[in-house]
């Protein structure tokens, strides 16, 4: 069975690494997809399910007050629609996101902080998820 990468996120969204691991996000995805509708018999081999990690900087990417303006990327919207469109999980370091404001609303009642600004679809982890993740799988940082 073929192992997807880890892709870890440690750049501020609007670093062109950041896009970059965005971008290797899709294509692996959308590569996956026709391989998958191209030979359904090898379902176990094509199966393999990209993963992704938010951590240090990176984690800016879930901030959903981030504001852009119209001529920038909105990241945070892309790997939205990648969670969407392929059910992929956008796990967050919750160290990480605190130490930079993000909290969700467990997080924030927990911390007794004012407000949670967790954009949808992303989740706050803790490192153990990251150590579980990196199981038998090449990682690339970006």
């Amino acid at each position: 069975m073929t192992t997807a990468p880890l892709l870890l996120i440690t750049h501020d969204p609007s670093h062109p690494m950041a896009q970059l691991a965005f971008r290797f996000a899709k294509a692996y995805l959308e590569g996956a997809a026709s391989q998958k509708t191209d030979d359904q018999e090898n379902d176990d081999q094509t199966n393999a399910k990209l993963a992704v990690f938010f951590y240090g900087d990176g984690a800016q990417t879930a901030n959903r007050l981030r504001w852009q303006s119209a001529d920038v990327t909105d990241i945070t919207k892309l790997w939205q629609n990648l969670f969407d469109h392929y059910q992929l999980a956008l796990p967050v370091c919750v160290s990480t996101a605190l130490s930079r404001g993000i909290s969700d609303t467990d997080n924030s009642r927990r911390h007794e902080l004012l407000g949670d600004n967790l954009a949808e679809g992303f989740s706050l982890v803790g490192l153990g998820e990251l150590a579980a993740m990196m199981n038998d799988r090449r990682l690339l940082q970006f």
